[in-house]
C-alpha cells in the first residue's frame, strides 16, 4: 500500500544566540525560522489528510500485496491464485467463531454485491479461515452459506496459511483464553484484488458502504 509518510520536522534553535529581545530591532531569527517550519509542517499534514480522505478516487495503485497461495476449498478441492486468474475478487481473512467483525464484513460484501445488481457476479468473494485447528473445510462451507450469496471458503495447513497471510500482509495472533480456549486477533480489512492478482484497494471495516462500493466498482471496472 502506498502510504503517505510525513518526515519528522525538527525545529532546533539555540538559546538566544544573536537574537533580539521581544521589542528588539529586527525580531528573533530563531523564532522566525521556527514559524516557517511550523507553517510548512501544517501544509504537509493538511495535504496528506486531504489525500487520505478522498473516497472519490482509488485509494491505492497496484501494490506488491497478493501472490501465490495453495489452499483447500470446502469441497476438498485445491484452490490457488490461478483459480481466480482474470477475475477480480474480494478476500477476507478471519475465522468462523469470530464474534463480530468477520460476520459483519462478510455480510457487507454480500450487501455490496446485491447493490451492484447484474455486475455483482463480476467478482468473487473469498473467505480464508486463519483457524485451521477449529475450522475444517466442510464447516467453513456451512458457515459461508449463512450470508445468502456465493462465497468461496478456504483454509489450509499452518504453512499454507502463513504463505497466504504473508503474501496479503495479514496479521494473525492467537490469544489464549481461560479454560484452554482461544480467540484470534487478525487484520480486519477486506482486500480487493484485480484481474492480475494484485491488491489495488483496501476496505476498512469501519468504512461507509458508499466508499466501499466505489472501490469495488473501480476494481471490477
Amino acid at each position: 500500500m502506498a502510504d503517505i509518510e510525513l518526515e519528522p520536522i525538527e525545529a532546533g534553535f539555540g538559546e538566544g544566540d544573536g537574537g533580539k529581545g521581544d521589542g528588539g530591532e529586527g525580531g528573533n531569527p530563531a523564532s522566525l525560522g521556527w514559524l516557517l517550519w511550523l507553517v510548512a509542517g501544517l501544509l504537509l499534514a493538511i495535504g496528506a489528510l486531504v489525500m487520505l480522505g478522498r473516497n472519490d478516487s482509488p485509494a491505492l495503485s497496484e501494490t506488491n500485496l497478493g501472490g501465490p497461495f495453495t489452499l483447500t476449498a470446502s469441497d476438498g478441492s485445491v484452490v490457488t491464485e490461478q483459480t481466480f486468474a482474470g477475475k477480480p475478487f474480494a478476500i477476507y481473512f478471519g475465522y468462523t467463531r469470530c464474534p463480530d467483525i468477520c460476520p459483519t464484513s462478510l455480510a457487507r460484501l454480500a450487501r455490496l454485491r446485491q447493490k451492484l445488481g447484474k455486475d455483482g457476479d463480476r467478482f468473487d468473494i473469498v473467505f480464508v479461515s486463519v483457524d485451521p485447528e477449529h475450522d475444517k473445510p466442510a464447516a467453513i462451507g456451512e458457515y459461508v452459506k449463512l450470508f445468502g450469496t456465493p462465497i468461496i471458503g478456504l483454509t489450509g495447513t499452518e504453512a499454507q496459511l502463513k504463505q497466504a497471510e504473508r503474501g496479503y500482509g495479514i496479521f494473525v495472533n492467537k490469544v489464549p483464553q481461560a479454560g484452554g480456549d482461544y480467540l484470534i486477533d487478525h487484520t480486519a480489512a477486506t482486500l480487493l484484488v484485480n484481474r492480475q492478482g494484485r491488491v489495488t484497494e483496501i476496505i476498512d471495516h469501519e468504512e461507509t458502504d458508499a466508499s466501499a462500493l466505489a472501490k469495488l466498482k473501480h476494481v471490477i471496472g
